[in-house]
């Protein structure tokens, strides 16, 4: 654990935040709520490493691609752009240049800049593209910003004439590399280790530097700070709650100040925050959101990291921060499944394509549980990206947008909730569907799971069907499936319950079972069901639950 000594000189002084993070020192800041629905995110990597209308594979960057992925998300509100990894500036650096940077990377490794670096150093300015496209096309400009991306850190001790990976250049720093005393831990192969201790002053200094040239050269609508890429900032045995959160909460009033002091006479930057949407996954990231709410952030966007789960504490964190806005992020992918390839990669692995009904459910959910809106992120990987085998690819379903800020509209869709088995990072405790060990369905043993669920416009009428899909195939098993007390009646129509045109770990026959859901059953909130196995075999593992009702 580190020293008193240690922790004292860590943190800026007044920004101790000793009972449960809240400190007196910080005065509130004055409250204010924007009236933003739907936020859209966009990675900038993503232009370059998918098929698309406007790319063809293998093509270099150019500005236009930039302000086409703008263009196709017409109906967001607000449009968070990732600028790279964060750890090499794609905007106008005098912090850390970008002709040293790429000319370090050619001595040290022998890395020519990819085409995002050549257009960097022939003058361009991605960020300025990308605000001046907003403004033309309605869409408030902010800038999402890594606080701690884990990407390529894996060949930062590459030798010379050893190959080294061409994202290399983007998430290799100088910085990075002569200082691995502020690694997490030695372990490069590791995620949670190889990125940065954030208590070391200079480690905070190093991206408020970054931050502070983004909010002082660009007329940017604000500033989202992303906990999640990637979800490790300190070592958890030897931090505490009480120093973790204070080191986190002085950052966030940093940026507040800095975002105040830089605005244009009358208008308003707003501070986002993403972090998990499990309040047990905020102790290791140093988040109390009351406190955050406290020291300027007005906006939570509450995410699951990568695969996009519905059920979660999105509903106990409204009520946390009463007078912020909170959204729900929703994901291109329900469900992550094995490598599809030999040749281990960053996307070499299969997943389950969102389906519609599951972006509206989660909306009208949202809407219904008093949050403000609700945000995408990784949305346009339905397209051709990583490894072929993880086809057939196609375009992302832009026609949501339109729908997504309209809570009546969403109230009269039919609906789809469901519960994935999803990654494990940040730890979280108890995952309905489990993350690390699976959720198994054994003999003589009740397996329950609560689905939230809020009735459409006018109640349900038709009711639906239940399904669970399990891991490896079923042979004989005869699962029983009980909702709120009511033993369901089984039926051998296990269909996906709306079309789609995307099939990729839906289910075979053999690994699904079905049951009718009456109407009557059904209750605003908590909805409980319960799985037992009543022959056939001794447990079963289960990786996905949905439910589809009108």
């Amino acid at each position: 654990m580190i020293s008193r000594r240690q922790f004292l000189n860590s943190v800026t002084a007044g920004t101790l935040f000793l009972a449960g993070c809240r400190s007196p020192f910080f005065s509130t800041h004055s409250r204010r709520k924007p009236s933003f629905r739907v936020l859209y995110s966009n990675d900038t990597t993503n232009i370059t490493s998918c098929v698309s209308p406007w790319h063809r594979k293998g093509e270099p960057f150019r500005p236009k691609m930039l302000e086409a992925t703008i263009d196709e998300a017409a109906g967001v509100d607000a449009h968070l752009l990732q600028p790279g990894l964060c750890w090499v500036p794609w905007w106008k650096s005098k912090t850390y240049p970008v002709e040293d940077h790429y000319r370090w990377m050619k001595d040290k490794y022998g890395v020519d800049p990819d085409s995002f670096g050549r257009y960097m150093i022939e003058g361009g300015d991605i960020v300025k593209v990308f605000v001046d496209r907003c403004r033309m096309r309605g869409q408030a400009p902010f800038i999402s910003f890594r606080l701690n991306d884990g990407h390529h850190k894996e060949w930062v001790d590459a030798k010379p004439g050893e190959k080294v990976g061409g994202g290399a250049s983007q998430g290799i720093t100088r910085f990075y590399h002569e200082h691995p005393e502020y690694r997490i831990g030695s372990d490069l192969n590791n995620w949670n280790q190889r990125v940065h201790d954030w208590v070391f002053p200079e480690v905070r200094a190093h991206k408020l530097a970054f931050i502070r040239e983004l909010c002082e050269n660009y007329d940017i609508d604000g500033l989202e700070l992303d906990f999640l890429r990637h979800c490790s900032l300190f070592q958890f045995d030897k931090t505490t709650r009480e120093q973790r959160c204070s080191i986190m909460t002085g950052f966030v009033k940093q940026v507040r100040d800095l975002l105040d002091r830089t605005v244009k006479p009358g208008q308003h930057r707003w501070l986002c925050v993403r972090i998990p949407c499990y309040l047990a996954a905020h102790d290791l990231l140093g988040i109390d959101v009351a406190a955050f709410a406290d020291a300027g952030v007005e906006m939570f966007n509450l995410s699951s990291y990568y695969v996009f789960e519905q059920q979660t504490d999105v509903a106990a964190v409204r009520k946390l921060v009463p007078s912020s806005a909170v959204y729900a992020e929703m994901t291109h992918t329900t469900r992550v499944g094995p490598k599809v390839s030999s040749v281990s990669g960053y996307d070499d692995f299969s997943f389950r394509r969102t389906a519609d009904e599951q972006f509206y459910t989660t909306a009208h959910l949202a809407y219904a549980r008093d949050l403000d809106g609700v945000s995408t992120f990784n949305f346009v990987y339905y397209r051709d990206h990583g490894t072929p085998l993880r086809g057939p690819f196609g375009e992302p379903p832009f026609h949501i947008f339109k729908h997504l800020k309209d809570p009546s509209w969403l109230a009269k869709q039919p609906q789809y909730y469901f519960i994935t088995r999803a990654h494990d990072a940040p730890p979280v405790p108890n995952r309905q569907m489990g993350s690390k060990k699976p959720r198994t369905v054994k003999t003589g043993v009740v397996t329950d799971f609560v689905l939230d669920m809020a009735p459409p416009a006018g109640g349900w009428e038709k009711g639906g069907v239940l399904r669970v899909q399990t891991n490896a195939p079923m042979q004989k098993h005869v699962l029983a499936a009980r909702l709120n007390g009511l033993l369901l009646k089984p039926t051998k129509n296990v269909a996906e319950p709306y079309v789609s045109p995307h099939m990729q770990l839906l289910g075979t026959a053999d690994k699904l079972r079905a049951w009718t859901v009456p109407a009557e059953v059904l209750c605003d909130g908590k909805n409980r069901v319960e799985f037992t196995i009543e022959s056939g075999g001794s447990s079963v593992e289960l990786v996905f639950l949905d439910l589809a009702v009108r």
